[in-house]
């Protein structure tokens, strides 16, 4: 069987696996090595994702998630007094939130890789602007989420993993090293271009092959068709079974 690879987020993994995404590429790197799930829930913060977590990652699973990407912190960064202040959760209980998925990922399997990703930076006029074009005069004056508080966020998950021992990557600092970085990486203030998402793929590609979980040195799951006898095709698939 397969290992799997879970990516556990809000929108910026929901979306993963469109054109373009992410995720997508993750899977095309592991094709017929490992099956690369999304579990992307677009709105959740790391509160609402916890009452999911039972159900995705039940702890008396037999197949029980090789590595997990755990990729919150966008709408916990909402501003309370603005127009996301429905997702704000407090920085304390953010970092506890994460602190709590990971040990329910350990209890699900005690050798699971779990990364954890910060939140990308934010680009506020880029989320102003993206309000207009949607609600004209009626759009909000102020942005609902400000670059300085998400940072504030990526540090509380910077600061988790070094405690835990964890993989991690810090987006939000990755990002603003490219100069015009907002509209490059970011096509409405938050949600990530073509380019953002090839950002998001490589460091997570590198965090996996750095740790056990190279595509490059993973077998297929069946014989590649060069293996193939034409007269004689079971003693391809014969041997597989044998080394399973």
């Amino acid at each position: 069987m397969r290992p799997q690879i879970a990516l556990f987020g809000d929108s910026i993994t929901e979306q993963s696996f469109r054109p373009g995404g992410w995720g997508a590429a993750l899977a095309n790197n592991y094709s017929r090595k490992a099956d690369v799930l999304v579990r992307g829930y677009g709105g959740y913060n790391t509160r609402w994702a916890f009452f999911l977590l039972h159900h995705l990652f039940p702890l008396n699973s037999a197949n029980p998630p090789a590595a997990v990407t755990i990729f919150f912190g966008a709408n916990d960064a909402a501003i309370l007094g603005r127009q996301s202040e429905r997702q704000h959760v407090p920085i304390d209980e953010y970092k506890e939130n994460l602190r709590r998925m990971v040990l329910h990922l350990k209890g699900c399997s005690p050798t699971v890789l779990v990364v954890l990703i910060t939140p990308p930076p934010v680009d506020e006029e880029g989320r102003n602007a993206y309000a207009r074009s949607l609600y004209g005069e009626k759009a909000r004056e102020l942005p609902e989420r400000t670059n300085e508080v998400t940072g504030l966020y990526a540090k509380q998950c910077i600061e988790l993993a070094k405690e835990m021992g964890l993989r991690s990557i810090d987006l939000w600092s990755k990002m603003q090293e490219t100069q015009g970085w907002q509209k490059k990486f970011l096509r409405d203030g938050l949600h990530l271009t073509p380019d953002g998402n090839a950002v998001v793929h490589q460091e997570v590609t590198k965090v996996f092959s750095e740790s056990w979980l190279s595509p490059a040195e993973m077998a297929f799951d069946f014989p590649h068709h060069s293996q193939i006898d034409g007269k004689n095709p079971e003693k391809a698939f014969d041997q597989r079974c044998l080394s399973l």
